[in-house]
């Protein structure tokens, strides 16, 4: 995974409540074993016409919006557990999903695939909604490391929370089995003393 401490970038907007993971990543493509391609199918009911042709009233479609950042309606990622999700959101290119709230599940999958699901106020996300629709240009920042998201728009910020393991795998670009490598060295001299 790639390291992740601040980001500042423009969004794409999906002011949509109640986004689950079917509508994510439709059941069909979940076939695969891998992460390759997933990025393609991304809200692929939404985002396609039957016949494989982009419908050009859907957000990543529309090549006014771009970016890094989803900002998502309340309660993203409900429905079943699959890691899919995250995986299309990541294979997208989006680094963070900005909402007022996720469900649990795709949270932690969200966080095990490198991708940072923040957790902020309606005020706060109805008010990038309304800076986003009157200038597309409009940024956040996101700073990982003092848990600040900032509209750049209106230069007002609010903290998040995260679990502090997960805050650190991200700050230094480790998925579950890189951390415990990482430490393997602890690990060992532990297992030593213990042994002796």
């Amino acid at each position: 995974m790639e390291k992740f401490i601040t980001l500042t970038s423009t969004v794409v907007p999906l002011p949509i409540e109640n986004v689950d993971t079917d509508q994510i990543i439709p059941a069909r493509f979940l076939k695969a074993t891998n992460k390759d391609g997933f990025g393609d199918n991304l809200f692929a009911d939404w985002r396609y016409n039957k016949d494989g042709s982009p419908k050009t009233d859907f957000i990543l479609n529309n090549p006014t919006y771009r970016g890094s950042i989803l900002v998502a309606g309340k309660n993203f990622g409900s429905g079943s557990s699959r890691e899919h999700a995250a995986w299309a959101i990541d294979g997208y290119g989006f680094k963070v999903i900005v909402s007022s709230f996720f469900a649990d599940i795709f949270r932690g999958n969200a966080l095990n695939n490198g991708v940072l699901p923040v957790i902020v106020s309606p005020e706060f996300l109805a008010e990038v909604f309304a800076c986003v629709q009157a200038n597309p240009t409009s940024t956040l920042t996101v700073d990982l490391l003092n848990q600040t998201v900032t509209n750049n728009v209106t230069g007002k910020s609010e903290t998040f929370e995260i679990n502090a393991y997960k805050k650190e795998c991200l700050l230094n670009g480790l998925d579950d089995i890189d951390y415990l490598l990482s430490k393997k060295e602890q690990i060992e001299q532990y297992e030593g003393e213990k042994n002796n």
